[in-house]
């Protein structure tokens, strides 16, 4: 079996486990409060450009989503999210499990757009309605598209029309940092935002996000949110290391490397069944590829290739989802190209 399923459906990139291994003997603090934690966050500080932000490494990226918007709003607010977005449709209620509501708008494209904020805006009257306090959005898109600087920059001064603040989640933002239609760096994410998380599940690491706040606001007792929500790791310096390993040499390092790599497995193959004339579901240009296929396709491809059905059938079709990662091969992309050509 062939796996297009997902990007962490292996372990750690060798040099991320080479890291943990050898300083598997340490002795450490816990919680994250560690010398590997610390140099993490300073090369991250460094790469973003902003000595004033508070990195925080986190376990995971659903609770990096529900510990940010239960520290951001107050009891009465809500937080503003495309219907397809994933702290709406793929955490299971994690968000509304603290008390807050998401407010959903129709993605275009798979983003929120600065219309859709002022729908949702439109909607919030007084007192008798959640207030919209936060907008959250990823990029990548759960489509794989990705917002444009102008695009996000659009979204930033809507935000700030309302008073709103601005989170992304940034699971595969290494994917969506090194395709070829980006035009929005790092260093305009820290600046444009008021926190978003570096995505190292998805990118090379056994598990851990490290979570980037640039508003004070937000990051009042944090730490103690962490805690709350359960999301805070004894062993909090395996996160650290894997930073260290992932991100050591800034946009020259690993992390992006693995980026590059994953996006370039992802063109030739959507670049192979564009020749054969498929259509797609969405533009995505990162690593997640979006196939419509015949539905006997997909059945004779799931006996050797693992991979999403990404919507029900019509009309005897199929949109489907292919995500290559750090350890997809050259071998494995000219497979599945190979058995489609000798299906389609």
């Amino acid at each position: 079996m062939i796996y297009f399923r997902s990007d962490y459906s292996q372990g750690a990139h060798p040099k991320v486990m080479a890291a943990l291994e050898a300083t598997n003997f340490e002795h450490t603090d816990g919680y994250a409060i560690d010398r590997h934690c610390e140099r993490a966050a300073e090369m991250i500080k460094a790469i973003i450009g902003r000595p004033d932000a508070s990195v925080h490494m986190m376990i995971g990226g659903t609770p990096c989503n529900v510990t940010v918007i239960a520290a951001a709003l107050r009891p009465y607010e809500t937080v503003i999210a495309a219907r397809s977005g994933h702290c709406y449709f793929h955490e299971t209620g994690g968000v509304e499990a603290t008390g807050h509501r998401v407010t959903t708008v129709e993605p275009s494209d798979g983003k929120v757009t600065p219309e859709g904020i002022d729908f949702a805006m439109s909607e919030f009257q007084d007192e008798h309605t959640p207030k919209p306090a936060m907008v959250y959005v990823s990029q990548p898109t759960e489509i794989g598209t990705v917002y444009s600087k102008a695009e996000l920059g659009a979204l930033r001064a809507k935000c700030d029309e309302y008073g709103l603040m601005l989170y992304l989640d940034g699971a595969r933002l290494a994917a969506a940092l090194t395709c070829k239609s980006n035009d929005l760096t790092i260093w305009d994410i820290a600046n444009l935002t008021d926190a978003f998380y570096i995505g190292g599940t998805k990118c090379g690491a056994l598990f851990g996000e490290a979570l980037v706040i640039l508003n004070p606001k937000i990051d009042d007792h944090f730490r103690w949110m962490i805690k709350r929500q359960g999301g805070m790791l004894a062993k909090g310096r395996l996160i650290g290391v894997q930073f260290e390993a992932l991100l050591e040499g800034g946009e020259d390092s690993l992390y992006f490397e693995i980026g590059r790599s994953e996006n370039k497995m992802a063109d030739r193959i959507r670049s192979a069944l564009t020749g054969l004339g498929i259509e797609f579901f969405g533009s995505s240009p990162t690593n997640q590829v979006f196939p419509i296929l015949p539905a006997k396709v997909v059945k004779e491809l799931e006996r050797d290739f693992f991979f999403y059905e990404w919507a029900q059938e019509s009309d005897g079709m199929i949109p489907v989802r292919l995500v290559t990662g750090w350890g997809t091969t050259d071998e494995d992309v000219e497979a599945l190209i190979t058995r489609i050509k000798e299906l389609i």
